[in-house]
């Protein structure tokens, strides 16, 4: 059976992974998830309870969103089709990397995923014409839980990979606190 391989990025927590993948003439396979290998290589929970699905067009910038308190969410995130630029902020104010965003180029064709603990903002800008973005999340979307910061703060000074000329944001993200105003 298929394995996958886990890499420790430079943020305490967040894990990139890279699947096993099986190509012949007929196509390929891949075991894209499995809880037991993943609990077993990084030690941390890898139960999730909803999955998203996300189409956005190129230019388009998600982020930096978060879920707060007892609705904090973990996701493990990947790209379907096409190319994003994922990055997360680790906002755990007792973290030895807060403040700190890491960022990885996720494809259709890489298959990589991301996994992104509690505690962290998350976003990601769409680098391809489209892009297809699946998120696993470990706890269940609460609207009056939302938290952010604004993409574009200058404090944490996150390169999107794209000009900022290019970059389609929702009203939401338009207005999201600052690092420094810690809407987290």
């Amino acid at each position: 059976m298929s394995s996958m391989k886990i890499k420790e990025t430079p943020l305490k927590d967040c894990y990139i992974i890279e699947p096993t993948v099986f190509e012949d003439d007929r196509g390929y396979f891949y075991e894209k998830f499995n809880e037991q290998k993943f609990e077993e290589l990084t030690g941390m929970n890898g139960h999730f309870v909803q999955d998203n699905i996300s189409k956005s067009s190129y230019g388009v910038l998600r982020g930096l969103h978060l879920q707060k308190g007892d609705h904090a969410q973990a996701k493990l995130v990947s790209c379907l089709e096409g190319k994003v630029f994922d990055v997360a902020v680790d906002l755990r104010e007792d973290s030895p990397t807060f403040g700190k965003w890491f960022g990885v180029e996720l494809t259709a064709e890489n298959k990589i995923q991301f996994y992104v603990p509690r505690g962290f903002g998350h976003g990601f800008s769409v680098l391809s014409e489209t892009a297809v973005f699946a998120y696993k999340c470990d706890n269940f979307y609460n609207k009056e839980s939302e938290g952010g910061v604004l993409w574009n703060d200058t404090e944490l000074n996150i390169d999107w990979k794209l000009p900022a000329s290019d970059v389609l944001f929702s009203d939401k993200d338009k207005i999201q606190p600052t690092f420094a105003e810690k809407n987290f």
